[in-house]
């Protein structure tokens, strides 16, 4: 009777592992996302065939879901003047969900806060995804038990609305966000970025709002938190909004960590008006809060580490002519530039090993850096 009772158990633990894949296509054929969203259990595979789904937006409920796209080309999700609880394309209630291979445009919300994905709770991971027209590409709630991945993922052509203030990414006050791998791109009047984020952390990402780019703050880290910055190309275009590229603790305290880690970002200013790479409103936080910043390389005019009093070592300034090519998005460091293997051992700076261990890779993504004994300022190693 006993081995009957154990061979039950565990024929029911069985059937509750299997995860189901259910496919979806535009049209609804062989079914809508909507119903494969509410027919799935915990650990399912949702599965989208590409094509267009026009006005098809959903709410998914706090369970574990993956949800991609699959097939030559990535599926889309154009808004078309629809959106779920007057939100988003998508919206997460909450547990844990991944998104990979999907593409969300054209999100417009009565409250003029419509986004591609809605983060209300729970895990999120984002995976070469893109993200484009649209009020926010991603907007998050205030939970701050919330967290969100970002890797190899495309945000850009923020609407063109005069007053608007759209961000191509919006995170309010989550537990966490990692941002890696990802291309920012062509904002108006909002930020590239911006986070209320108990911790950001943004490495190896191509933030660079490129010709046509108006954006205001390339990256917005409104209430501080603990922040790390490590190993990417940040770039204020000519039209830029606002001469600060990024800002740290412009809206006030809010968490009880305070710190801000920055190593290896190439940051270039397009303007012919200087720009304030790094603009810290210390009067905004604690005193003890530490600023941490080594082999950064500013290209262009404007100022780092002003007003910014901390730990700042070997960072650098150039212009565009020292680079590689930067009108083809090559920001490497010339062959025969002086500053080559000019920056300090980043391992222990600070208490934090603030190396880089990749490097931004077109269109989206990383490819790794092998360990490094000698280094230069800036985003690219080699």
């Amino acid at each position: 009777m006993k081995f009957a009772v154990l061979a039950f158990a565990a024929c029911v633990l069985c059937i509750q592992a299997r995860a189901d894949t259910w496919l979806v296509g535009p049209g609804g054929q062989p079914a809508s996302l909507r119903s494969a969203v509410a027919a799935a259990q915990d650990g399912d595979v949702i599965e989208l065939l590409p094509g267009e789904y026009r006005g098809e937006v959903v709410v998914i409920p706090a369970r574990t879901l993956t949800i991609r796209g699959v097939g030559g080309q990535r599926p889309v999700f154009v808004a078309d003047g629809k959106i779920a609880e007057g939100k988003a394309i998508f919206v997460m209630r909450g547990g844990q969900l991944t998104v990979e291979n999907i593409e969300f445009r054209g999100a417009r919300a009565p409250d003029a806060n419509g986004a591609g994905i809605r983060l209300e709770a729970g895990h999120l991971k984002i995976v070469r995804c893109g993200f484009f027209d649209n009020e926010n590409g991603v907007l998050t709630s205030n939970d701050e038990q919330a967290e969100l991945d970002i890797e190899d993922s495309v945000f850009g052509d923020a609407p063109r609305v005069v007053g608007g203030l759209y961000h191509l990414l919006y995170i309010g006050r989550i537990g966490r966000v990692s941002i890696s791998g990802s291309r920012f791109q062509h904002g108006f009047e909002g930020h590239l970025i911006k986070s209320r984020a108990r911790e950001t952390r943004i490495a190896y990402n191509l933030i660079y709002d490129g010709p046509g780019g108006e954006a205001s703050y390339e990256i917005d880290l409104a209430h501080g938190g603990l922040a790390w910055i490590i190993g990417n190309v940040i770039g204020q275009a000519s039209g830029s909004q606002n001469p600060v590229v990024v800002a740290y603790g412009a809206e006030g305290k809010r968490w009880e960590r305070n710190a801000l880690y920055m190593a290896h970002n190439t940051l270039i200013n397009d303007k012919l008006l200087p720009a304030w790479f790094l603009r810290v409103f210390r009067n905004n936080l604690p005193e003890n809060t530490e600023v941490q910043a080594v082999n950064n390389l500013t290209v262009g005019l404007g100022v780092f580490s002003w007003g910014a009093a901390g730990h700042f070592d070997a960072n650098f300034s150039t212009f565009a002519s020292s680079l590689v090519d930067p009108t083809t998005w090559t920001f490497e460091l010339a062959a025969n530039s002086r500053l080559r293997g000019q920056g300090s051992d980043p391992r222990r700076f600070g208490g934090q090993d603030l190396s880089p261990k990749a490097e931004f890779m077109l269109p989206a993504g990383t490819r790794p850096l092998p360990a490094l004994t000698n280094w230069s300022p800036g985003a690219f190693q080699h």
